[in-house]
């Protein structure tokens, strides 16, 4: 079985615990960070594409909140017959980001949330996202940050030292790979961790220039759960890029 082959297989049999844990309010990063930055970020725009829209909680509230033509996508079979039985208003398909079923040029903003730390075909799925993108279009790009959300990454209680440190600890940032982790008992996901300078680049390759770089503070529903970490409010766990199709 490949990599690929795993990487759905997984996403497959764990939609549902994303469904749980993640949407309708269930997750304060989303209710209170991601989804008002995002729709911060596409307001204006008339058609507006989600790639890897998961159950479509995103794609709703652009619908919703901006009155747009609102498309999603997701290669996840259990994702989508989700999205489409919560409705929203929002037109789905079942694609993956490297193969887009649209013309060029057919959508105002590209929208892709925590998405690319699953996809192996990164060149590809940024040249699609370039392709159906009109030129001075939008694309708004949220990842879990790949400085400091890098694999092995996590707050360490040093108790050895007197007095006691804590402290973030990074990953090996430069190294670029993929990982199963188990994200709680029984559920695993794969995630590619890629350097930024991958991505910018690769954007850059496309067209897709960088016009602002956002590195939120975790939002206040995420401090509360972690009252033991005094400096939670240091380390972000978001970046968003938000890039321009150069005309």
């Amino acid at each position: 079985m490949t990599e690929p082959d795993i990487n759905a297989d997984l996403w497959e049999a764990h939609a549902e615990w994303w469904q749980r844990e993640f949407t309708d309010g269930a997750d304060p990063e989303y209710t209170e960070q991601i989804i008002p930055l995002i729709l911060d970020w596409t307001a204006g725009f008339d058609r507006i594409l989600e790639v890897g829209t998961g159950e479509g909680q995103v794609a709703r509230a652009m619908a919703a909140v901006h009155g747009a033509t609102v498309v999603g996508v997701d290669p996840t079979a259990n994702q989508i017959a989700e999205a489409l039985r919560r409705g929203g208003g929002v037109e789905y398909h079942r694609a993956g980001a490297e193969d887009l079923p649209f013309e060029e040029a057919s959508f105002d903003a590209v929208v892709c949330c925590l998405v690319f730390e699953h996809i192996d075909a990164v060149d590809a799925a940024l040249a699609e996202v370039a392709r159906v993108l009109r030129p001075g279009g939008r694309f708004v790009f949220c990842l879990n940050h790949p400085l400091l959300q890098t694999p092995g990454s996590g707050w360490i209680d040093d108790q050895m030292i007197d007095p006691p440190e804590q402290y973030w600890r990074i990953g090996p940032y430069l190294l670029e790979q993929a990982v199963v982790e188990e994200v709680e008992k029984g559920v695993h996901i794969r995630f590619v961790h890629r350097p930024l300078s991958r991505y910018l680049n690769a954007m850059a390759d496309v067209g897709l220039m960088l016009e602002r770089m956002i590195e939120p503070a975790p939002p206040q529903g995420f401090i509360d759960r972690a009252p033991e970490y005094t400096e939670v409010t240091t380390i972000p766990r978001l970046l968003t890029l938000v890039a321009r199709r150069r005309d």
